[in-house]
Order: C-alpha cells, then sequence, then structure tokens
C-alpha cells in the first residue's frame, strides 16, 4: 500500500522543489502546505505570522497536512517548523514515510527566498538565525524515516534519492 510522502527539513532545504519533482516521478500530487494556506487564506505565509502570529500559523499547518494525510497518497511539503511539534509525528505515525532533506544552515539560508518572504528568517544574519533553527529543531528531523542530504546535490538528484525511498520503503 502507498504512503504519503512528507519531506522535513529547514527552510531552503528544498522541500518544494523536490517535493514537486518527486510527485511528477511518481505520477502523485504535490502539497506544497505553505501554498495551500496561503490560497485558503488569501494571505501570503508572512502576513499570516504578522497579523496572527506564528501559533496560529502553525494550527493551520496542521490542518492542512492532516487533510493531505486524509487523502490519496501524495508527496506533502510542510513548512520547517511542523516537524517541531511532536504532536504532528505522533499523527502521521504509519500513514507516511518521512524524509529529512539534510542541508547545512549555510547551505540553506543562500538558498532560502529573498528576504521578508520568511518570517522566521528576519534580521541580519539569515545564517545564524539558520543555525538557531536548525539547533532547535534536528532532533526532530531526525525522527523521519530516512535523510538525503541535499548540500552537493542538485535537485532532481535529490529527487531521484527520494524517489527511491518512496519504492523501497513507501509502497510506490
Amino acid at each position: 500500500m502507498k504512503r504519503h510522502v512528507l519531506l522535513v527539513g529547514l527552510p531552503g532545504s528544498g522541500k518544494t522543489t523536490v517535493g514537486g519533482l518527486v510527485a511528477q516521478a511518481l505520477l502523485a500530487e504535490f502539497v506544497d502546505v505553505d501554498r495551500v494556506i496561503e490560497a485558503a487564506e488569501r494571505l501570503r505565509v508572512a502576513e499570516i505570522f504578522g497579523r496572527r502570529g506564528e501559533a496560529a500559523f502553525r494550527e493551520l499547518e496542521r490542518r492542512q497536512v492532516e487533510g493531505a494525510l486524509s487523502g490519496t497518497a501524495a508527496v506533502i511539503a510542510p513548512g520547517g517548523g511542523w516537524a517541531a511539534h511532536r504532536d504532528n509525528w505522533e499523527s502521521i505515525a504509519g500513514r507516511a514515510l518521512t524524509v529529512f532533506l539534510d542541508t547545512r544552515p549555510e547551505v540553506a539560508a543562500t538558498r532560502a527566498a529573498p528576504a521578508g518572504t520568511r518570517p522566521l528568517l528576519a534580521g541580519d544574519d539569515p545564517v545564524a538565525r539558520m543555525r538557531e533553527l536548525l539547533a532547535a529543531r534536528e532532533r526532530y528531523y531526525r525522527r523521519a524515516d530516512a535523510a538525503v542530504t541535499t548540500d552537493e546535490r542538485g535537485a532532481a538528484e535529490v529527487a531521484d534519492a527520494v524517489v527511491a525511498l518512496a519504492r523501497s520503503r513507501g509502497g510506490w
């Protein structure tokens, strides 16, 4: 039986880019949770953070991931902070193959979207902020079923590795 493929990792680790490629290769739907939330709320993620706070955003994110998990097996990419909530891991047990896109903070910071679009990266030193995020979240990311290092690889190569995992361990 096919399990969802759920990608976790820092902002800039490639969840959106790799997720789209993986979904294409598996002929599956790709659920970019941030984009789904933005469409539903008619606000950018940064605006949701600014107006309602991170806790409200994380609740929207949790609901969208749960909704995606209730449908046909898909490739799902929640935001980088989704994995840092223990209850989220408990809710996906057995329903998804989780893959940590392991990226050094320095690399993730250079890949992340321009300033102002990622609220948790605001500030003068995005690399330092990325290091802080990794320090706070890595133990959760490491709960994933598998990890794929992305630093020295292009998106297609990372996607190929995730597809291989989906086929060997996710029932695809």
